[in-house]
């Protein structure tokens, strides 16, 4: 069986940004490349593996109960693009997959609308297979175990969360099942899950934010300076107060609250954290709301960072009732099923795109709020560093 086995398998993120790309960019053009932060070795042939599990997932469609279940849950999504991807179809020729001196190397490029579809798919496959060639299983008794305490003590401390977990899942059996375990045992605090099909499937609210790419887009586009407040614009522009929760790191968290405005923290209802001392964001976002005179006590952040249930809780305590505060919670939930076995650390980002097929290519850079973290040429972030003023 094939690892991805429907059109819902992936993140809400994904279907909500191709849509804002389908109604304002229909005609942009976007390259994504895979990166593996940890540098990983992969097993001789692994490419090809891949390349097979692609090339089956041109065989997925929207099925009738999909569709029924995008309308009812997802309202802000008009007919016009549930129709489209009714049609949908993946194209494994916009993927290329290669190795180089062990390393895996992966690039999908093609219309954005349609490119952007390929990255948490990707991932997931890359994740699951991984594990499966190089012999690592689970752990059954452990990783429920794990996941039962895990949803108690959230529950316990009052944390809210979604499970962020479908990029780097362990595998698709896994997710499924730690899913269904916190629906269970954490009922009162469990928001919901960022996986379409796990949410079609137990019955859970589906959630989810908008994505690095946005930013980047608007950033190659229109230039740095403008990226976050040009993506927060069209954002509105498209899903008038749906989906208010904005990403702050994309150009470090210090620009982005340069550029966030009055209007921009009465509209969107929450901020991301992805990256950096998540004590210290709260502290510069409440400042900032202060300054702005808006009341941080009706705001919340989402923090996304390589969370674990210790450090969500800290978190919260942190914020106390001077903000609000919630979490979305990935690769710990969806990838701890052994003691010895250690998720992995890999991404798809935006290196490249352009306003339409006959224009030059732009390049698309991430600046995180740690070093580790930023992706593009080291030209393209040293140009964006010193537009912003980071150097």
């Amino acid at each position: 069986m094939s690892i991805i086995n429907s059109v819902l398998d992936t993140d809400l993120y994904k279907f909500t940004t191709s849509y804002a790309y389908s109604k304002l960019f229909p005609r942009a053009f976007g390259e994504f490349e895979f990166v593996d932060r940890s540098n990983d070795d992969y097993p001789d042939g692994f490419d090809k593996l891949v390349k097979e599990e692609l090339k089956s997932m041109e065989d997925l469609f929207l099925t009738s109960d999909e569709e029924q279940f995008l309308k009812k849950n997802l309202p802000y999504l008009p007919p016009t693009y549930i129709d489209f991807l009714k049609g949908f179809r993946f194209d494994s020729s916009e993927v290329k997959v290669w190795m180089e001196d062990k390393k895996l190397k992966i690039k999908a490029t093609g219309l954005l609308y349609r490119v952007t579809l390929w990255e948490t798919p990707i991932l997931a496959t890359v994740s699951e297979l991984y594990f499966k060639v190089t012999g690592q299983t689970v752990d059954t008794s452990y990783m429920e175990q794990s996941a039962i305490e895990k949803a108690k003590l959230l529950t316990e401390n009052n944390v809210n969360y979604s499970l962020f977990g479908m990029r780097r899942r362990f595998s698709f059996e896994v997710e499924d099942r730690v899913t269904k375990l916190l629906k269970k045992h954490s009922q009162k605090n469990y928001f919901g899950t960022s996986n379409m099909y796990m949410a079609f499937k137990h019955n859970v609210k589906v959630s989810g934010t908008h994505p690095h790419e946005w930013i980047q887009f608007h950033g190659s586009i229109y230039g740095y300076k403008m990226a976050n407040y040009m993506s927060m614009e069209n954002w509105i522009n498209v899903y008038d107060g749906d989906l208010g929760t904005v990403l702050t790191d994309t150009y470090t968290t210090e620009i982005f609250l340069r550029n966030f405005s009055k209007k921009h923290a009465a509209l969107f209802t929450s901020l991301r954290h992805d990256s950096g001392d998540p004590m210290e964001f709260v502290d510069k976002v409440i400042k900032r709301y202060e300054e702005l005179r808006v009341n941080p006590q009706i705001k919340y952040i989402v923090f996304s960072d390589s969370l674990n249930v210790e450090k969500a809780i800290a978190i919260k305590e942190y914020c106390g009732d001077r903000i609000g505060a919630s979490f979305g919670i990935g690769t710990n939930l969806t990838n701890d099923v052994d003691k010895n076995i250690k998720g992995m650390n890999i991404v798809m980002k935006l290196f490249r795109c352009k306003m339409t097929e006959k224009e030059a290519w732009h390049e698309c850079v991430k600046l995180s709020d740690v070093e580790g973290k930023h992706t593009g040429s080291k030209h393209e972030i040293h140009l964006a560093q010193e537009t912003l003023g980071l150097i």
